[in-house]
């Protein structure tokens, strides 16, 4: 028994080691490869001096190092959103979108980018559709919290979730058949989701705001492991299971609405990533899968993104597509081979 911990916590920290490894590589990469070419002592003269007149200098300050930096955080969270619910859920094939925050994120957007013309507006304002993406995601968000405080089983919760997001498809889908050619090929490629454009206040708030949930979350993973054995035993141990319901669902909810108002919908990193991180590290024990999978979430994302870049650079991919590509055949071989621990 000694001996099955001992190589359990060795395969644990050869986990972390090399995601963490991983993970600084995939930066690197993020940041000095594009279109424009960039030696390694050029980019390290820049950052080191804080550079960020010269046309290097905005490249580096002002497109890459946000980006990579967003795309790595925005994978973190994500993968933990969808850690949460599939622990909430015990679905191995629930994801962070399956409550309709996605859905209720682009009902928003649509009405502000489909609708623009028609109320007089020539141009959208830079933080306007995000800040209509957080409000539907949000909005989503605060609709299954009131319903889960009402709601016992979780099958029902999820089926609520997935209305919600019919419905909220539904509407959009109309928006869509009366606006202009124009504003709907803006609204399709926000759809697909990219980590491009990220502003510096942008990332304050994903390292602060999502980092102090993804640490709350951290504190949450004993009464996870105990959820995970079943809501009598969790209360067994002395969980209220109706204010650590709500609060997974808070976490997760704010954690994939925060990533979708910035970035867009971005698929599978939420549903694959805590699959990827089971196998990883051969564990259901959540002390360990949260920072694991938020380690892999980031290193994924952050390939994905910069094979998004490029792959037909200069044209840039839309990331779901690339991340769809990359996570629906692991998916779909990890639940053919029937070795995903739940």
């Amino acid at each position: 028994m000694e001996d099955f911990a001992q190589i359990s916590k060795q395969r644990w920290t050869a986990g972390f080691i090399g995601l963490s490894a991983a993970l600084m590589v995939v930066l690197c990469a993020n940041i000095f490869l594009g279109s424009v070419k960039i030696d390694f002592s050029q980019a390290m003269h820049i950052i080191m001096s804080g550079d960020d007149a010269s046309t290097l200098g905005t490249i580096l300050w002002k497109i890459r190092i946000p980006r990579a930096l967003a795309s790595a955080m925005g994978g973190a969270y994500l993968a933990i959103a969808g850690l949460l619910l599939q622990v909430y859920f015990r679905n191995p094939v629930v994801g962070p979108y399956i409550l309709g925050i996605s859905s209720g994120a682009t009902l928003m957007v649509s009405l502000v980018m489909l609708t623009s013309l028609q109320l007089g507006l020539t141009q959208i304002a830079p933080y306007l559709t995000t800040l209509a993406a957080f409000a539907g995601a949000y909005g989503v968000m605060m609709l299954v919290l009131a319903a889960a405080s009402r709601i016992r089983q979780g099958v029902t919760l999820l089926i609520l979730g997935l209305m919600i997001g019919y419905l909220c498809h539904a509407v959009t889908s109309i928006l869509v058949a009366f606006a202009e050619k124009e504003q709907v090929k803006g609204f399709v490629l926000w759809q697909l989701g990219s980590f491009s454009g990220f502003h510096q206040s942008e990332i304050y708030i994903l390292f602060f705001g999502g980092g102090a949930v993804a640490f709350g979350v951290y504190l949450l993973s004993k009464p996870l492991n105990a959820f995970l054995l079943g809501e009598e035993y969790a209360a067994s141990m002395g969980v209220n299971i109706r204010l650590f319901r709500i609060l997974i669902l808070l976490a997760a909810c704010a954690l994939a609405g925060m990533v979708t108002g910035m970035a867009g919908p971005v698929a599978f990193i939420g549903l694959a990533v805590p699959h990827m991180a089971r196998l990883v590290f051969r564990t259901s024990d959540n002390n360990v899968l949260a920072p694991g999978a938020a380690l892999l979430g980031a290193v994924v994302t952050g390939i994905c993104d910069l094979l998004a870049r490029l792959l037909f650079s200069p044209v840039e991919l839309p990331i779901s597509a690339i991340t769809a590509f990359f996570g629906a055949p692991i998916v779909i071989g990890l639940l053919l081979r029937r070795r995903v621990v739940s």
